[in-house]
């Protein structure tokens, strides 16, 4: 039985998608396959990696168009859209959808500095001052009332 295919990139396929996010340009196979073998410690083939982004055309992360006898292609969705899908179906899958929970693995893991802290502090803050002004701008919600039976 044929494993079905993740929405979500896979590693090796975030790879391409973060070279051609930072490119802001479509590419060829080969463009690709130069950048992600200098960053690499092992050297991809470019049969490899035409592969997979061929897979990834098909799973809808990137589109691709001719240019002469090669594809040019580019990712299907900005990087943030791409990074919030992600972020949120960990948070639903990993972590029961528990943002304090989430944060607090992050925070273990990344060992921020102290200005990142101040960074993460002040959009806290932010947050909370958004939420407040919605609450005050449209009140709290309202609940409905059921309709009153009569006896008798």
């Amino acid at each position: 039985m044929a494993r079905p295919r993740a929405e979500q990139p896979t590693p090796a396929e975030l790879e391409i998608l973060k070279t051609l996010w930072e490119r802001n340009a479509p590419a060829t196979v080969r463009d690709i396959l130069e950048v992600v073998n200098q960053q690499s410690e092992s050297p991809r083939a470019y049969t490899s990696v035409m592969s997979l982004m061929n897979v990834m055309t098909e799973k809808g992360l990137l589109r691709r168009s001719p240019q002469g006898r090669a594809f040019l292609y580019e990712p299907v969705l900005p990087r943030e859209q791409t990074l919030r899908s992600l972020l949120s179906e960990t948070l639903e899958r990993a972590y029961s959808g528990s943002a304090s929970l989430l944060v607090a693995h992050l925070l273990d893991q990344s060992t921020p500095s102290a200005d990142e802290l101040d960074q993460i502090r002040s959009l806290l803050d932010g947050y909370e001052d958004r939420r407040a002004s919605e609450t005050k701008e449209g009140g709290d919600p309202c609940k409905r009332s059921r309709p009153k039976r009569s006896r008798g």
